[in-house]
Formats: structure tokens, sequence, C-alpha cells
């Protein structure tokens, strides 16, 4: 008999686990029937509060292209016809910085972009960051895309990119184009000097000095020391003095609204500034937080490329040099009169002599002075720029 009732006890149990089975498949189809509304409303919802992919709007075509091991640099092309151009962006900046000037070129001229070493898309190594370095890194991609005999155009920092290629391989280019770009990094000038370059020389000559076994024999290089390296760096501590002293009021603090996005940032810089920045070089330059939201500065190596200032004396190419002088800070100084007047006297003083330092030393440049422009004299000011490139520009061919 025992056999048969655990029979009769499996049976049983079996049913009623199917039974329990269907009644719950049942119950759950019931439930999700009556759920389903309501999961669709709240994935709805959910998909609706995230951020919508944003994308870069220029007609520019990205490649990234290798200059040293490890190293690659981010190359944007705009296309177009004619003579190649290749934008170089000031420091901090990568060649998102031309999205909306660049398409203004390509009717006439095949346009490129080319972001340097670290900063933005393009490598970051530890190292190779003085502007010979950099203009080599611009002369490999010009080997490697095939570009033949474009026209180098540099805006602030990149002066110097401009004239490392331009003093050591003036045959790989037809001509510079220096978009407030032709200063003390772009030419020495021995009688204004640079502070940056002539304080690391200096820091070498006292190295020397002080690793030297007989002082004796470094008696020619104490002479050049006091004879002329110091008075000149006293001179230059003078001007960095007078120049740290220019009267120039403090700039604005973006509120958490104009950090909400980064339309509302740029809202905010043109507002500030007066220049209306590309939203994709925001992005390159700017941290984005999960909300979207506008973040710290991302890292980047411009205290390197500040440092890896080198001396250009012999530019052998064509050239033209624009200037904004006085430089305009930007709507945020126009309520106050008295300031914007105080600080455009002490721009002028303090950057004329070097425009003029420039002119006297690459005497067949052309030198181009732009009343109250933005130091991104090409936004500022973008039919002057435009006008004085295309007649440069014509006189090459």
């Amino acid at each position: 008999m025992l056999p048969r009732r655990d029979s009769i006890l499996r049976c049983n149990l079996s049913a009623f686990v199917a039974k329990a089975t269907t009644e719950v498949e049942h119950s759950m189809r019931n439930l999700l029937w009556l759920a389903s509304p309501v999961l669709l409303l709240v994935t709805e919802q959910c998909l609706a509060q995230q951020p919508v992919p944003w994308h870069d709007p220029s007609s520019h075509r990205i490649e990234f292209v290798t200059v040293e091991d490890n190293v690659k640099l981010e190359v944007l092309d705009w296309g177009g016809e004619g003579r190649p151009l290749v934008l170089l962006a000031g420091l901090g900046a990568t060649a998102h910085i031309f999205d909306d000037f660049a398409p203004k070129l390509t009717p006439e001229f095949h346009v490129y972009g080319i972001t340097r070493r670290g900063f933005g898309a393009s490598s970051a190594p530890l190292s190779g960051y003085s502007a010979d370095r950099l203009g080599d890194d611009v002369l490999a991609v010009l080997g490697t895309l095939k570009v033949d005999q474009p026209v180098l155009v540099g805006h602030s920092i990149a002066g110097g990119e401009l004239s490392s290629v331009g003093s050591r391989h003036p045959e790989r280019i037809t001509g510079l184009i220096y978009l407030e770009a032709a200063y003390g990094y772009a030419f020495y000038d021995r009688s204004k000097g640079d502070f940056v370059i002539d304080l690391q020389e200096l820091q070498k000559n006292l190295e020397q000095l002080k690793s030297a076994a007989d002082l004796s024999n470094e008696k020619p290089l104490i002479e050049e020391l006091l004879r002329t390296i110091l008075p000149g760096f006293e001179r230059e501590l003078e001007s960095l003095r007078q120049e740290i002293s220019q009267r120039q009021p403090l700039d604005p603090t973006p509120t958490d609204a104009d950090r909400e996005s980064f339309a509302a940032w740029r809202s905010w810089e043109k507002r500030v500034y007066g220049d209306l920045i590309p939203e994709a070089e925001l992005r390159q330059t700017l941290e984005s937080t999960p909300e979207g939201h506008v973040g710290p500065e991302k890292a980047n190596k411009a205290n390197a490329v500040f440092l890896g200032r080198q001396k250009y004396t012999d530019i052998r190419c064509p050239v033209l040099a624009m200037y904004s002088i006085p430089e305009d800070l930007g709507p945020f100084v126009d309520d106050d009169p008295i300031a914007r007047a105080a600080f455009d006297a002490d721009n002028v003083a303090i950057k004329e002599p070097l425009v003029k330092s420039f002119e006297t030393g690459v005497p067949s440049a052309r030198v181009v002075r732009l009343l109250h422009a933005s130091h991104n004299v090409f936004m500022s000011n973008e039919a002057d720029v435009l006008r004085e490139m295309h007649a440069f520009l014509a006189g090459l061919y």
C-alpha cells in the first residue's frame, strides 16, 4: 500500500503544481496587462530625461595622424578647392575653435586644422612641447597627408610654430599668417627680449656657473652676464611689472545658470566677452557632468607649451601679421568708459613696441593693426581678417 499511496501523493502533487503554475501565469499576465501603461509611461519619462546626444554640426572630416611614436594629432579637414591653408589654434584651444571661421575660406582654399599635442583629442605625451617639436609635428602632418606648399595660419601662441617652420623649412610652405600671434615667441628682438625665453636662458647660465669646477674658465660668460644678459633681463622685469600693473577690469564669474548647459555657457561668453565660441570647441576644452552641465577646464599641456618658447629671428617667407591694438576685452567693460580708456592706454603702451619690433625685424611682412578687435581677432573682426587674408593670398600666386 505504501508504494500506491506514494504514487497517488505524487500525482496529486503534480496536479497541484500544474494548477498553481497556470494560475500564477494567468495572474502575471493580468498584472503585466494592468501594469504595461504604467511601465510605458515610466519608460517614456526616463528616456525624456536622458540628454540628447550632441553632434558636431561643422562640415569637417576628422582623422588622426601619427607624428611620433604613440603620438597622434587630430586633424580637421573642411574640404574646399585651391591652395591649402592649415589653421593652428592658440594656447588652450583646439582646431575646433575655427569651426565657424574655416567654412568661410573653403570656396577658394582647401582648409585644414591641426590640434597640437597635449590638447583636445590629440595625444598628450609628457614631453615634446618645444616650439620646434610642435613645428615638426605640423610638418609631419603635412607630409602624411601630402599637403603641398600650404599657407600656415596661426592664432596667438601658434606664432611659435609658424616661425619655427618659416625659419627652418621655408621651402615647405608658401607663406605665414599671424593672427594676434607675432609677439616675442614668434620674433625675438634682443632690445625687447622675451621674459620666458630669457629667464630660461639665464637659469642655464647660472647653473653653468654653479657647477663650474674653476670659475676662471667662466670669465667670458661672467662678462656677458654683466654686460648684456643681466641688464637686458632687468629691463624685461620692469616691463613685466608694468604689464602686471596694467589697469584691467576683473573678469565676471559665471553663475550656476550659465553652467546649466554648453548652450548657456556659450551665450554667457558671448554676452561677457563678445566672441561666440563654437560649441564643439567648448566641449573639447571643458568637462561635462553626467547631467550635461559645464564643468571645469579639461587637463592640458598649456604650461609646457608656454615654457617651450624659442628664439626666432630669421623668418624667410611671405608674412601677414594682424594685431588687435588696443585689444577689446568685451562688452563687460563697455559700461565703464573710464576703465576702458585706462586699459586702452596701457594696452597700446605695452603692445605697440612689440608690433614695431616685428615690423622692423621682418620688413617684408604686411602688418595690420585692427582697432578694438578681440584677441580672437578672426571672430570679432571676421570680415577684416578675411579681406586681408584674401588680399595677401592673392599676391602669392
